[in-house]
């Protein structure tokens, strides 16, 4: 190639590449265009008017500015991680790119018009090294069918009848294919009652057990949803200059953590395939520039941390304002973990739809008092739905809990890991991020291929940790409580309470990383003097649970609760109230009557509220 004069002259021989179209090249006033099937030296000229036009970047994109394909796909796994990959669903940190840019200047492209006039219930065509990223992993558990004896307790008005098929619900062709891509043989209890709950656009406030299928719960109907009805308003989104266009998600789902959030939109990516919906996920932690970039591309169904959407909505990259469908995973984490004022700013304070307008559900293993007194707010005559008792663990897995002084817990430890096999995996639990680097150390010396995952460690040493782990380069991992809730990691074999926490609830969704989705887990728990705070809360999840109890710790709890007792204050594993809707309660209408108004800190909203009740608690112990 080289200029002659104002043209340029390109050596078709020499520069031969792709058929078609060769080259396409913007220089000062000149267009030049080469074709193969030219003879071997060209000089092709066209004088256009650049002044308005913006640069053409669309590179897997034809002339006018259209993807190839009907619509995007998910290309770029996590094995792509840093290479470049067009049509590329995948969240910030993928390092996927899907080039929108078009003549327009603002970001726009032909793609945008499209999308408003194609049927968005249709499949798209389908992609076989992406259908093999996505389903290949899939797994349902060999205890399957023991799911079948869950008790389930759905209150509210005119709830509707539950499913045993996913064929007793329309749901769409592209959910029915991605059902059977997922290998999804029969709904698990919380789907059951959940998915013609949401496909009847009702709120929903449902507590199910860990592992139990609630993130396909609200993800299959939700998403048939949107490909019922299309994109309607929320593709019109305000324009500005080139990259700085400003999303609207039909549909959005909080989360607690990094690591859930990832997870939640690993399923969307899988529901989402063939389909032209484009998930995004923004978290904490990572690149807010490449987020940034990723959801320049397009997002319908938004993943997101409370925190990081607040930032990104303030920074004018996200509008509420056609969010049809609000999701809120891990209520309870969310709340323990300070999140409620960035909670309320995303659903009260901005443009969000009100409730009756939007569709709300929440979804968790429990749901103590402040959480249903927060459904209220956020919730137009809900459905609550409870799958069996919540905040109870599976009788699949095996809970194991034996008494180790703090002296003996390392080589008590190693006897644990070499009975349970070097390929099994297993997660092991500590209270503190310095336990965790330290046995981590312990057990590398010791000849073990293990990894950490705690808060001070990088997103990227999480997320590196955790495919190491999953992959079973690394069948060990040691974790604080940041991995606790919400991991949705595929045969774990074994969970080991190295520490035990210092609340129930801690402990139950630490060993709900075992016996997930029907398949058979163990879990074994280290217990000395220093957890003397939960022994009859243990007791009970144990006989619960139908699990061996050791006649010492039924006597501790007996000598516990004795203790207890004398002082006034006996505290019970969740007092059965997550269980059941208060609004069936008899005194379910002073909470309405004494919740105290919102005002300004941390705790607005339901910080009145503990007060109140914990006033009442300590009168009705004093009297």
């Amino acid at each position: 190639m080289w200029f002659s004069g104002s043209k340029m002259v390109i050596d078709l021989e020499s520069d031969r590449g792709a058929p078609g179209l060769k080259d396409l090249v913007m220089s000062d006033q000149l267009l030049v265009m080469a074709y193969l099937h030219l003879p071997r030296f060209v000089i092709l000229t066209l004088h256009v008017f650049i002044a308005g036009f913006g640069t053409y970047e669309n590179k897997d994109g034809g002339w006018g500015g259209a993807p190839r394909d009907a619509a995007y796909n998910s290309f770029g796994g996590r094995t792509d991680r840093n290479k470049s990959s067009f049509f590329n669903d995948r969240g910030a940190g993928s390092r996927g790119r899907y080039e929108r840019g078009g003549f327009s200047g603002g970001g726009n492209s032909r793609w945008v018009e499209d999308a408003r006039d194609d049927d968005w219930s249709k499949p798209t065509a389908p992609n076989e090294r992406l259908e093999h990223e996505l389903f290949s992993g899939s797994n349902t558990g060999i205890n399957f069918e023991k799911y079948d004896d869950i008790p389930v307790e759905a209150t509210g008005s005119n709830c509707p009848p539950h499913i045993e098929s996913f064929h007793d619900v329309d749901m769409g062709e592209i959910i029915m294919g991605n059902i059977t891509l997922s290998r999804y043989t029969r709904p698990t209890p919380v789907q059951k009652h959940a998915i013609p709950i949401i496909k009847s656009k009702r709120d929903l406030m449902a507590c199910a057990q860990t592992g139990s299928g609630k993130t396909a719960a609200f993800l299959l109907p939700v998403l048939s949803q949107i490909y019922t009805d299309g994109p309607g308003d929320a593709l019109q989104a305000e324009n500005g200059r080139y990259g700085r266009r400003k999303q609207y998600p039909i549909s959005l789902v909080l989360a607690p953590t990094r690591e859930l959030a990832l997870q939640i939109y690993d399923e969307a990516r899988k529901f989402a395939y063939r389909s032209r919906v484009r998930p995004c996920v923004v978290y904490g932690g990572a690149d807010i520039g490449q987020q940034i970039r990723d959801l320049e591309r397009g997002c319908h169904l938004l993943v997101a941390t409370p925190g990081r959407l607040v930032d990104m909505m303030e920074r004018g990259k996200i509008g509420l304002d056609y969010c049809n469908y609000l999701v809120l995973d891990e209520a309870d984490r969310m709340l323990d973990m300070g999140f409620e004022p960035q909670i309320r700013r995303i659903v009260e304070q901005d443009t969000m739809p009100p409730k009756g307008i939007r569709q709300t559900m929440m979804f968790s293993a429990t749901f103590p008092k402040e959480i249903q007194i927060l459904a209220r707010d956020f919730l137009e005559d809900y459905i609550f739905l409870a799958v069996g008792r919540v905040g109870s663990t599976s009788e699949n897995i095996t809970q194991k809990v034996v008494w180790v002084e703090e002296t003996d817990k390392r080589s008590f430890l190693l006897d644990l890991l070499n009975a349970t096999g070097k390929d099994s995996l297993t997660l092991v639990f500590v209270e503190t991020k310095k336990g965790a680097d330290a046995l981590e150390d312990f057990l590398y010396h010791e000849g073990y291929a293990c990894t950490s995952i705690h808060g001070d460690r990088s997103q990227r040493d999480r997320e590196e940790a955790l495919h190491q782990f999953r992959s079973g380069r690394c069948p060990i991992l040691v974790a604080t409580a940041v991995a606790a809730r919400g991991l949705d990691i595929s045969n774990v074999k074994h969970v080991i309470n190295f520490d035990l926490p210092s609340d129930i609830e801690e402990y139950v969704h630490r060993i709900g990383r075992t016996g997930r989705v029907g398949n058979l887990g163990l879990a074994t728990s280290f217990f000395n003097d220093k957890n003397s705070n939960i022994t009859k809360d243990l007791l009970d999840i144990l006989v619960e649970a139908k699990q061996e109890v050791p006649s010492w710790l039924e006597s501790l709890a007996y000598e516990h609760q004795h203790k207890s007792s004398n002082r006034g204050r006996s505290k019970r594993f969740s007092g059965g109230f997550g269980a059941r809707d208060y609004r069936q309660t008899s005194g379910s209408g002073n909470f309405s009557a004494n919740r105290a108004g919102r005002n300004t800190g941390g705790n607005r909203g339901f910080g009145g509220v503990l007060l109140n009740l914990r006033a009442d608690r300590k009168i009705l112990f004093i009297l």
